[in-house]
């Protein structure tokens, strides 16, 4: 796992929409990236819903929410509109993991995608903040997110 303090990674991702996003499009904001094990999973979608009721909130405190997984971005959109969310989704599917990786996310074979993992990037590009589920079945709550940004 990534430690606070440490430079974030950078990275190029396509998001729901084929669009490239890099990390450095974020410089100067705080981002909240959400590393999740993928799409259409019924615990990934309670999560990101959960995320997407308050996510107001989290703007208000200047938090970009941000999702990653190793998915498509066809099925990150069809995912979304399944959904009916708007949360950016970015998709860390070729090379497969390599963010997630980057991040100490990746939870390799047999599981091959990321664990459910909170990063918070500072205005600054460091890592301000950290949490690692204890297993991808369980994923943080939204009052985790609100204890780091308090």
């Amino acid at each position: 796992m990534i430690a606070v303090g440490d430079q974030a990674p950078g990275f190029t991702l396509r998001n729901q929409d084929g669009e490239k996003v890099s990390l450095s499009d974020y410089e100067g904001r705080k981002v909240l990236l959400v590393f999740y094990p993928g799409d259409f999973s019924p615990v990934c979608g309670d999560q990101l819903s959960i995320y997407q009721e308050v996510k107001p909130e989290i703007e208000e405190k200047g938090v970009e929410l941000v999702g990653i997984s190793v998915d498509s971005f066809f099925a990150h959109k069809a995912f979304q509109e399944k959904l009916g969310i708007d949360t950016t989704l970015l998709s860390d599917f070729e090379p497969k993991g390599e963010v997630a990786r980057a991040y100490g996310s990746y939870l390799d074979a047999p599981l091959g995608f990321a664990n459910r993992t909170l990063v918070l990037v500072g205005e600054d590009g460091t890592v301000a903040w950290t949490y690692e589920s204890p297993n991808p079945g369980e994923f943080p709550g939204a009052n985790v997110i609100f204890d780091a940004l308090s």
